[in-house]
């Protein structure tokens, strides 16, 4: 079934209008992350990518997370775009997440801005804020999209949207 494009308001941009292959672009937002009670990320030093039906995926640099938040789990993924990821146990506070962090240490070309950078799955943590707003995770469970107002969709993820 192909999904119905939601209307787009004012300020806001149809994840139906970003591209395929996904472009990563620095954005000038700021980003937030709380885990177990602790800020674990604040940083304006924010790139995003951007691929048809998905909302932004925001990578962070690493250095910009609280000392010991986040640390190297086993296991690996490969995207036909970015390349081969790597995984990350997020830690802050009182609280651990398992395998709710990645990046790609040796990105493909056209991506190598994600170099030293991580992206976070926004399910698993406190809250994830993008300019003041907090931000869902992208339906589930599998991608790392966050959603915010700033985006039409709908988005991929739940179940039925696989062949999108």
């Amino acid at each position: 079934m192909r999904p119905i494009r939601e209307p787009v308001g004012p300020g806001q941009e149809s994840v139906w209008d970003y591209p395929r292959p996904p472009r990563a672009e620095a954005v000038d937002v700021r980003v937030t992350i709380d885990l177990g009670g602790a800020r674990i990320v604040d940083t304006r030093d924010v790139v995003r990518v951007l691929e048809t039906s998905h909302p932004p995926v925001y990578y962070l640099p690493i250095d910009a997370f609280a000392p010991g938040a986040l640390v190297p789990t086993a296991g690996s993924s490969f995207c036909e775009f970015k390349g081969a990821a790597r995984y990350f146990d997020v830690r802050g506070g009182d609280r651990a997440a398992h395998r709710a962090a990645w990046n790609y240490p040796t990105p493909s070309p056209g991506f190598e801005v994600l170099r030293d950078r991580v992206a976070v799955y926004a399910g698993p943590m406190d809250a994830c804020t993008v300019d003041g707003e907090r931000a869902l995770p992208q339906p589930g469970g599998f991608y790392g999209g966050w959603v915010t107002s700033m985006v039409a969709g709908p988005v991929k993820g739940a179940p039925g949207t696989m062949g999108w």
